[in-house]
């Protein structure tokens, strides 16, 4: 089964069920029309801990010997989640620019990170690199092209 390199141990059981709960409700408070009311916060709130745990069992997790890369990125993805939610915590006079910017970053990383753990279960390892550095860039152009599309209209309304 695929999800047999995935759960190898309670860490990795965490690991994949924070990355689901991530997925669906990052997806969810970006699909979702109205931002900045209770629903939004509360979902918002579960991605935010869902990311957490994600980001901290990442580093027990090791894969194909690339320790080092997915703790970068995994760094990078909690800085996005610290940069999105302080403005809002501390009220900066900017803080939906911000909160915007680097929230919508923290999903398209969460996804780019999606596409390259299915490639690793996929492609064999000759291609690893070439694909999985492909799939990355394809999401990460297309999110940040959504990004960029929606930010005026976004900040905007508020």
């Amino acid at each position: 089964m695929i999800f047999t390199n995935i759960i190898h141990s309670p860490v990795g059981t965490v690991h994949l069920i924070a990355a689901i709960i991530a997925m669906i409700t990052g997806l969810f408070v970006i699909l979702k029309g109205h931002k900045g009311n209770s629903s939004h916060k509360k979902i918002g709130y579960v991605y935010v801990v869902a990311m957490l745990f994600l980001n901290g069992t990442a580093f027990g997790i090791y894969n194909f010997g690339s320790f080092s890369m997915f703790h970068f990125f995994s760094v990078i993805s909690l800085m996005s989640l610290t940069f999105g939610m302080l403005p809002m915590i501390l009220k900066w006079s900017n803080k939906i620019r911000f909160h915007y910017r680097f929230m919508s970053w923290s999903v398209v990383g969460l996804y780019a990170a999606f596409v390259a753990e299915v490639f690793t279960r996929f492609i064999r390892f000759e291609f690893f690199w070439v694909v999985v550095m492909i799939g990355t860039l394809l999401v990460s152009i297309v999110g940040g092209y959504l990004i960029e599309k929606n930010a005026k209209n976004f900040i905007k309304k508020f």
